[in-house]
């Protein structure tokens, strides 16, 4: 089953297949379930093509995919350009919620690490 160009995991049930297309988490996703009244544990390749469509057509009501990655950028981009500290923190990589950097700020800062022993390389046999 295909979404907007997105193909579902055809053998994950679908309370987590639909989970694969970006904006669709779990509970968007069983609240999407429940509205087109289709249970969460069948599978997207045994849906019928009127659960499929009914699916499709409130997945395409969200802001999901390429337009909320937009609005997410534009949003990044508003703050860096206006000079908020939180656009400075996104503009130099690192957390902008508040979090220490001394230590557990690898995920944003890309899993750097500067402490004298993570540089060395290793010896060479002669």
């Amino acid at each position: 089953m295909r979404i907007l160009g997105i193909t579902l995991p055809e053998n994950k049930r679908m309370e987590f297949a639909l989970t694969a297309i970006y904006g669709v988490g779990q509970s968007r996703a069983k609240h999407i379930l429940l509205k087109a009244k289709v249970d969460g544990a069948i599978k997207p390749k045994d849906l019928t093509v009127d659960q499929e469509n009914t699916i499709r057509k409130l997945v395409e009501g969200f802001k999901i995919e390429g337009d909320l990655k937009r609005e997410v950028a534009g949003n990044i981009k508003r703050l860096k350009d206006i000079k908020a500290y939180r656009g400075l923190r996104h503009a130099r990589h690192l957390p902008s919620r508040g979090q220490r950097t001394k230590t557990n700020s690898r995920t944003v800062r890309g899993n750097v690490r500067k402490t004298m022993g993570s540089g060395k390389r290793k010896e060479e046999k002669k």
